[in-house]
């Protein structure tokens, strides 16, 4: 089996790193940074985010498992201490593989051209370059409403616990092939008018914003801010790609959402 090993970067990260790399290597597997089957992830979500988007293209070939460093995280399931019982785990049992949604953006262009193509992991959120942002939000290619405010936010199940939340949107489990629009600071009085709550659709639905006030957008995707300009629509929908996560013992995903937000730690 070949391997590779993200870290955060700090030195708890980086030390465990290199122990991790040198135990797998006693075992007989194999160091790849290129096409690894399994790569593992040291640090917290944020690094876990950074291998997926690293690795994106070779998603139906790769599997991912986290290593936590600091807080507990949603993606991340082992912890320092367990790393010597995590590398036997990988070196001699088969895993079981968990595939979690992942959120298609395709951004196309006023004078043509070719569209651009991003997958989510957490989310995805649309945001004016300068004032109130302004879209046409069509759902199953219908007119649904003209949004006025901050920007929107598109997430994947697995992200709903991230910056959806914040936005008080649903927390759904991740074995939901779904993705969940919702508002940020929305405008709403006598004139302008949104549904005001999130909205979850399923697989087959497709969202479409389309700009009404300029042409011009801060995207994001995950953790990466880009600058779009000229845009003509951006479409969201259930990607056909899923993420696979290497599960060696269970990881159940609400006693996770308790540990984070719930229970006392």
């Amino acid at each position: 089996m070949k391997f590779a090993i993200t870290s955060k970067g700090d030195s708890k990260s980086n030390t465990l790193m290199h122990k991790m790399r040198t135990y797998l290597q006693d075992f007989e597997l194999i160091y790849d940074e290129d096409q690894p089957d399994i790569v593992i992830s040291v640090g917290g979500d944020g690094t876990l985010l950074y291998a997926f988007h690293r690795y994106s293209s070779r998603l139906d070939r790769t599997a991912f498992v986290g290593v936590h460093t600091g807080h507990l995280g949603f993606y991340a399931d082992w912890i320092p201490e367990e790393i010597e019982k995590l590398v036997i785990a990988i070196a001699k049992t088969p895993y079981q593989v968990i595939e979690y949604p992942l959120l298609e953006v395709i951004v196309r262009y006023q004078h043509g051209g070719r569209e651009t193509r991003y997958l989510a992991l957490n989310e995805s959120t649309v945001k004016s370059v300068e004032g109130t942002l302004v879209m046409d939000v069509e759902i199953r290619g219908q007119q649904f409403e003209r949004f006025r405010g901050d920007g929107l936010c598109l997430s994947t199940p697995s992200g709903s616990t991230a910056y959806n939340k914040a936005l008080g949107g649903a927390i759904l489990h991740p074995s939901l092939p779904a993705i969940q629009l919702a508002e940020m600071a929305s405008i709403n009085n006598r004139v302008f008018r949104t549904i005001g709550s999130p909205l979850v659709l399923p697989a087959h639905h497709t969202c479409m914003l389309k700009p009404v006030n300029g042409p011009d957008f801060q995207l994001t995707i995950d953790h990466l801010t880009l600058l779009h300009k000229d845009v003509k629509s951006i479409q969201f929908r259930v990607a056909d790609e899923k993420i696979r996560f290497a599960r060696f013992r269970p990881f159940p995903f609400w006693k996770r959402v308790r540990d984070s937000f719930v229970a006392d730690n």
